[in-house]
């Protein structure tokens, strides 16, 4: 049986499609499309309709997709942007009506516990998950079998067009000097798994990581796309989440960088999955 999941992110949406047993789970394929929901958000407060009917065309597309590759079950969760739009509710109706189909809109909190459904985000290694998207930052540790998730509003989208909260900035890192040091970032999204692949690196360790950062925030946009062959969504973004990523690493004096294609529709492919496959119960009423 095969499942599917949608992420209506702020600098993109992604589509995944997974193939399904009673005991397995099994990536096949993913479509994403960079619409960038968070400039309506962060420059005029509000999703445009045209911005809307764009979200609407593309998550048709995914549906017909759907259709071709006989998918059984399929959850649409949306984030940052549509948390923060001032015209959420309205939005959120407005594209369900016309695709038919529920979206739920998840808070920062729960992004971030979702990464606990990583197949090694509950190991006992020292490890920090971190998720940088468009408009928030998602972090969970495992320490001492307990969970810890925060959400930030801080994100590359919302950096680029400078409309990054200074309190937010000093949250983070009060946050983050309360918790404890870790040996290993373990990077969630396009960003930074972008940023090791162009510098042939699967891990990095942290001065490394800094100085490499450095270096690519000297570059234009025109530049980093003729250097290292990025698409314009993801050069114009780039160095405003590595600049997040570098402060968690020196507050949490994080040693080691790696990277994971683990998302968000990951998450919520398992979280249906486990829901599909988990035992029917019956509750009896008097």
């Amino acid at each position: 049986m095969k499942i599917a999941s949608i992420d209506i992110g702020t600098n993109a949406v992604k589509s995944k499609i997974f193939k399904t047993t009673p005991t397995s789970i099994e990536f096949i394929e993913g479509i994403r499309s960079p619409i960038r929901l968070g400039t309506d958000v962060f420059n005029n407060g509000c999703l445009a309709k045209e911005r809307l009917d764009l979200l609407v065309k593309t998550l048709k597309k995914y549906q017909k997709n759907f259709i071709k590759n006989d998918i059984a079950m399929y959850e649409i969760v949306a984030t940052s942007a549509f948390r923060d739009t001032k015209n959420s509710e309205e939005a959120r109706r407005y594209v369900e009506n016309k695709i038919e189909h529920p979206i739920r809109i998840i808070s920062g909190l729960e992004e971030a516990k979702l990464i606990r459904l990583h197949p090694k985000a509950q190991s006992k290694s020292s490890k920090v998950y971190v998720d940088v998207g468009g408009g928030s930052t998602e972090i969970y540790i495992f320490e001492n079998n307990q969970h810890i998730i925060q959400s930030f509003q801080l994100g590359a989208v919302r950096g680029m067009l400078a409309k990054d909260d200074p309190q937010e900035w000093l949250r983070l890192k009060k946050w983050l000097k309360k918790q404890p040091k870790i040996n290993t970032l373990v990077g969630l999204g396009g960003n930074i798994r972008s940023f090791l692949n162009l510098n042939n690196k699967k891990k990095m360790n942290s001065q490394n990581f800094i100085d490499l950062t450095l270096n690519i925030k000297k570059l234009d946009v025109d530049s980093k796309m003729s250097k290292y062959g990025l698409q314009k969504d993801r050069a114009d973004v780039i160095d405003f989440a590595l600049i997040i990523y570098a402060e968690i690493i020196k507050l949490l004096e994080v040693k080691e960088i790696k990277s994971t294609k683990w998302g968000v529709s990951d998450s919520i492919a398992v979280k249906t999955f486990h829901e599909l496959y988990s035992k029917k119960i019956s509750i009896s009423r008097n």
